[in-house]
């Protein structure tokens, strides 16, 4: 019995192989616009640090992430936004002020007062 695979991009189908022999189909496909063939390896076997249990392939550490509810540092959505620009004093200090719990600003009262 012989094996087959195809080979498809947007196109449709690029590419053919018969008993592990490649053969490409369409005319359009140049010399430039070789296919790039991808291996990813699988992950290193590591002991979880949540409970334990050793994480042996991507698989497990996906399903252990969601069981747990972790998620891994750095591939968390961040927002940036850019602090409001305070065109005077004033505005500066009351903003500052205004953050603060009532038992910061009596501190700072108090300091003044001695002084």
């Amino acid at each position: 019995m012989s094996k087959y695979r195809a080979i498809y991009d947007a196109k449709g189908l690029l590419a053919e192989y018969n008993d592990d022999v490649l053969e490409w189909v369409r005319e359009d496909f140049g010399k430039t616009n070789k296919a790039k063939h991808q291996i990813i390896l699988d992950i290193e076997p590591y002991q979880s640090m949540v409970d334990g249990s050793m994480i042996t392939s991507r698989s497990k550490h996906r399903e252990h992430l969601r069981r747990h509810n972790c998620f891994e540092v750095g591939n968390e959505k961040m927002q940036n936004t850019p602090p409001p620009v305070v065109s005077n004093r004033r505005e500066m200090l009351h903003r500052r002020l205004g953050d603060m719990s009532d038992s910061q600003a009596n501190v700072i009262l108090d300091q003044l007062r001695r002084n």
